[in-house]
């Protein structure tokens, strides 16, 4: 039986995200430059609230993308004849010479992340890949951090976090999903 621990509700979410958006344009200087990228499904939601946030407190509509990273994941494999289900990537802009922040919900072995960063390069030479995160629950595989986080979640490798957002599950929270005999 699983047993469902609250972590962040939305009072909590919306703090963080305006947290990491202050951050964000603090180690940039301001907007110049700055493309927000936000990793599909979610990542997405999370890219489009730092730039209404960003939007807020400078009066600067920042580009925000969204990437489709199937076909860049070294840990999933499709059985013979079986094709990926792909979602649009959707960069509208030059990624030359810009600042890419790399956005998505939960930080574990950093495989999205290393797919992320092959899906952008692909498309041109950013002069800086950073990334936000509003989960870093650690465990990672490869050599990779967030560069802005919400909230680190220590976890046990059995336990899972559970992002909700408005926009995508009609929900606003995060959730620590354990064996009730943990």
């Amino acid at each position: 039986m699983k047993k469902e621990i609250s972590i962040m509700d939305e009072a909590t979410m919306k703090r963080s995200i305006t947290r990491i958006t202050h951050e964000i344009l603090e180690r940039n200087g301001g907007t110049e430059d700055l493309i927000l990228v936000g990793i599909r499904t979610r990542g997405i939601y999370l890219a489009e609230r730092i730039a209404n946030r960003i939007k807020d407190f400078e009066d600067v509509a920042v580009p925000v993308g969204e990437l489709d990273i199937t076909l860049y994941r070294d840990d999933q494999h499709f059985a013979e004849g079986e094709d990926p289900v792909l979602n649009a990537t959707n960069l509208p802009f030059s990624v030359e010479g810009k600042h890419i922040v790399l956005v998505d919900d939960v930080l574990f072995t950093a495989r999205t992340i290393r797919a992320a960063m092959d899906a952008v390069m692909d498309h041109g030479r950013a002069n800086r890949i950073t990334v936000a995160v509003l989960i870093d629950r650690g465990h990672r595989e490869l050599p990779i951090k967030a560069d802005y986080v919400g909230k680190n979640i220590p976890t046990a490798i059995t336990e899972q976090i559970s992002v909700k957002l408005q926009e995508y599950d009609g929900q606003e929270q995060v959730t620590l999903i354990k064996d009730s005999a943990e």
